[in-house]
């Protein structure tokens, strides 16, 4: 079985959204821990803030197939492929982490953004929080300790 990390975000009808993408991830990974659910401002662009969370989740499937589920997840969710990297997204699900795996196809593992969007990696933190980056050499929770990037500020929020 591999441990899976999923990051969640939403900015257009954020909630009903949301919801929609972490009840599908549910039925489709039941064993699972899901993050606090935190609001930010949107990283690239302006535009509405976001909800932000992590859904960790052990599954037998390999890493393509985690990849194909996601996409489709976004898909039925009304997330149209070829949209600009920064603009805003009914939803949006990034796998950043697949046990230790380090690659670039089907997706960049572990995911860049860990270390550099505290939207990522405050919600990792409380999901896998001694879980070492596979490239980075550290605990999730050591390296949001050491994150500073006051520019990223998150709220939490209730849902």
């Amino acid at each position: 079985m591999a441990e899976i990390y999923i990051s969640i975000g939403s900015n257009i009808e954020r909630e009903r959204h949301f919801q929609n993408g972490l009840r599908a991830l549910i039925e489709r990974f039941p064993d699972y821990r899901h993050s606090n659910v935190y609001e930010s401002e949107p990283v690239g662009f302006s535009g509405r803030n976001f909800f932000n969370s992590v859904f960790a989740a052990t599954t037998s499937l390999n890493v393509e197939q985690v990849c194909q589920i996601l996409k489709q997840i976004e898909h039925d969710n009304g997330r149209t492929r070829g949209d600009k990297k920064f603009s805003p997204r009914t939803l949006d699900l990034d796998l950043l982490m697949y046990d230790d795996l380090i690659c670039e196809l089907p997706a960049q593992l572990p995911r860049d953004e860990i270390t550099k969007n505290a939207f990522v990696l405050l919600p990792l933190s409380e999901v896998a929080a001694q879980v070492k980056h596979p490239v980075v050499g550290e605990t999730i929770q050591t390296i949001w300790q050491n994150y500073h990037n006051p520019s990223q500020k998150l709220w939490k929020v209730e849902l």
